[in-house]
């Protein structure tokens, strides 16, 4: 229904490059600011992506019009943060001390990691509405207009009801810095197979991308109580050495669980996703794309912890799930954090909460994945994986 009242909208597709200028010309308009040169390289990689997405067979009125809109919105966003920057020069030198990044393959409760550690009185985790509309402190009125309007925006439940079960969002919650990063492999795992866009990733340095990060996170804790930020993004796990140069002291927090359980699960994810994008997700070729796509991450990842050990911080899905009272307390003196009876309290809630993905089914078949095909991708990580959780 969505699709058909959308499908005028598809024309403008025929010309990616007008309608990537009109993109920008609302942003301008939005924000109230002018988009100047140095914001040259950000709009000529996304007019890149908008080209690759048009490109794109059987693409859906819904995908084609969220990519505009989203890149619009971050073009916005872009233009606040950089405003800002100039106007308050200070805000670049506001310290982000010991960023903590929860990192590993999806579906391996990172996200479960990332509600517990940044839910600590001496932490804090980026808010969905925070990166959408990331400003500094505002008045309540302001700030809650912002929230209303991101919990419209994510209202998944109107395209696509299962998302509420796999994956909730909540625009008062803390979320994925995907929602900052301008680009990443998310693209071509969630949207839809882009060979351009992925061959044009491999090739790019992603460093400006964490600058941006950084320059965000200087924002959102200008003139606000400093906490250690804790950040998480599954697929930052491509990117940790990147990362540790815009960030010399971070720390890693990286989630581990049985890959042939993260690979059905995954899938299951991504073909819900593209099912919104095109009009056709070819499931065995989105299986063998995961598979390999997931097996290059955990390569990069561990040829990082060879090189940086003491920046890791090995977490076994099995023991954060089956024994977190026992196993968090443990997590946050080894980031280096106390532990309180507030944390406790913290901990109690989040695992109270119920499994919202148990409606979640998925099998490797369905995706033209085995066992073995998994455990030989993946090589001697599922032995130490499964020594790791035993």
């Amino acid at each position: 229904m969505y699709n058909l009242a959308l499908t005028p909208a598809l024309r403008s597709r025929a010309d990616p490059d007008a309608a990537w200028d009109k993109a920008i010309a609302g942003a301008e308009r939005i924000a109230g600011i002018e988009v100047g040169d140095e914001h040259e390289r950000w709009i000529e990689d996304f007019r890149f992506l908008i080209r690759c997405v048009a490109d794109v067979p059987g693409l859906t009125p819904i995908g084609w019009m969220t990519t505009i809109m989203d890149a619009r919105q971050r073009m916005v966003n872009r233009l606040r943060i950089m405003d800002l920057h100039r106007r308050h020069p200070e805000i670049a030198e506001e310290p982000i001390r010991r960023p903590v990044f929860v990192v590993g393959l999806p579906r391996t409760a990172t996200t479960l990691a990332h509600n517990i550690l940044a839910l600590s009185p001496e932490h804090r985790g980026p808010k969905l509405w925070e990166m959408m509309y990331t400003d500094v402190k505002r008045d309540q009125e302001v700030e809650q207009k912002r929230i209303k309007a991101v919990r419209r925006q994510f209202n998944t439940t109107r395209f696509a009801p299962d998302f509420d079960f796999i994956h909730p969002v909540d625009a008062e919650k803390p979320e994925e810095s995907m929602f900052l990063l301008p680009h990443g492999l998310y693209h071509v795992l969630f949207h839809a197979p882009m060979p351009r866009y992925r061959s044009w990733l491999s090739d790019r340095d992603p460093a400006p991308d964490y600058r941006y990060l950084k320059a965000a996170l200087q924002v959102l804790q200008y003139g606000r109580p400093t906490k250690r930020w804790v950040l998480k993004y599954p697929m930052d796990l491509d990117n940790m050495s990147v990362i540790r140069r815009v960030f010399p002291d971070a720390k890693f927090v990286w989630t581990h669980r049985d890959p042939n359980t993260v690979m059905g699960s995954l899938c299951s994810l991504a073909d819900l996703a593209q099912s919104l994008f095109v009009r056709r997700v070819d499931r065995a070729e989105l299986g063998a794309f995961a598979l390999e796509l997931m097996t290059e991450m955990v390569e990069r990842g561990r040829s990082f912890r060879q090189r940086h050990r003491d920046s890791v911080i090995d977490v076994p899905y099995h023991r954060l799930v089956s024994a977190p009272e026992r196993y968090v307390p443990e997590l946050y003196e080894r980031l280096g954090t106390r532990w309180t009876l507030a944390d406790g309290e913290h901990l109690t809630n989040v695992m109270r909460n119920p499994v919202r993905d148990r409606k979640h089914e998925y099998t490797l078949a369905a995706y033209g994945l085995t066992e073995a095909g998994v455990e030989e991708a993946f090589g001697d990580y599922i032995t130490w994986n499964t020594t790791l959780n035993s």
